[in-house]
């Protein structure tokens, strides 16, 4: 991967059969799918991805299934997301000699960190790992906010080549995306946010990682490419509707937090015959019923196609 990686790379989600393994058929429909879109790159085991729920060997297996898909057609970054620096490290080893392109990895947890040890953490793995390091700022999972500071610093001596930011602090990110602006742009700055990308691009983000792009993949492309143009018109527009299709997230009565909002995505690509079923990993169940009805429902009234008529 060469020069910065910028636009719309979303985080894939990881596709299950019904008890529970990587249904490889899907995930390759996934994945065509957003490239045929026009996706700048693709993020495997990010959030979405359900990296925290994967063994290493399911890593190991999405990651190979996803290299192989891929084949070189876009950039491919893999999250290397652990509790602490050498488990990561061992993630990163693994992720690099499969093949991906970049990795992303948050700040340690479960023990308690501050600032010095974060930028030990990410200093190592810049050192280490032998393809871009991109941050992941993601303090509802990991406790621990980033300081855009820090970042700018860890960008400009080349430990990290950009931040995924998924704090949904759009302060702390208005200052972040100010202060790399004024050392140079050392780091490519993404949202991870599917409701604010438009708000985001206007404070200084060079790109988005947003889950719905799953759903409508050609949604975001179109937005960035507006944004590119200068069509703020066309960005506000495909915004707007985004945000109304990102309420499949909110529909749920069931199940809330992440099993409500990945659970959406995966209903609404069974919906639109991608993936076989939207079997989530344990201890979270499968959206049915009701909850179903109510994706159906957002899907058919601002999705990206009407749905299928068979499906219905």
């Amino acid at each position: 991967m060469t020069g910065k990686l910028t636009g719309v790379i979303p985080p894939v989600v990881t596709p299950l059969t019904e008890d529970r393994r990587l249904d490889v058929e899907s995930f390759e429909r996934v994945i065509n799918r957003l490239i045929t879109a026009g996706v700048n790159g693709l993020f495997v085991l990010g959030s979405t991805g359900e990296v925290a729920f994967c063994t290493d060997a399911m890593r190991a297996q999405v990651i190979d299934a996803a290299v192989r898909i891929v084949d070189g057609r876009v950039p491919l970054l893999a999250g290397v997301i652990d509790t602490q620096t050498a488990r990561v490290l061992d993630h990163v080893t693994a992720a690099a000699a499969a093949g991906v392109d970049a990795v992303v990895a948050t700040a340690p947890f479960y023990a308690v960190t501050h600032t010095p040890q974060i930028r030990r953490h990410f200093e190592i793995l810049g050192d280490r790992a032998g393809i871009p390091v991109y941050a992941y700022d993601i303090p509802v999972c990991v406790h621990t906010k980033l300081d855009p500071d820090l970042l700018v610093d860890l960008g400009r001596s080349g430990a990290i080549a950009g931040v995924k930011d998924s704090s949904g602090d759009d302060i702390a990110f208005r200052r972040l995306c100010l202060k790399n602006r004024a050392a140079g742009e050392p780091l490519t700055l993404l949202t991870g946010h599917e409701f604010v990308v438009d708000g985001a691009y206007l404070s200084g983000a060079h790109g988005s990682v947003p889950g719905l792009a799953n759903v409508d993949p050609d949604g975001y492309v179109r937005l960035h490419r507006a944004f590119l143009e200068g069509d703020w018109a066309t960005v506000r527009g495909e915004q707007d509707r985004l945000a109304k299709l990102m309420e499949i997230c909110l529909s749920a009565k069931g199940i809330t937090g992440w099993g409500a909002g990945v659970g959406a995505f995966k209903t609404a690509l069974m919906l639109q015959g991608v993936i076989t079923t939207n079997q989530v990993p344990e201890p979270f169940d499968a959206l049915t019923g009701a909850d179903v009805e109510a994706v159906r429902t957002i899907l058919a009234a601002v999705g990206p196609r009407a749905l299928d008529p068979a499906t219905r």
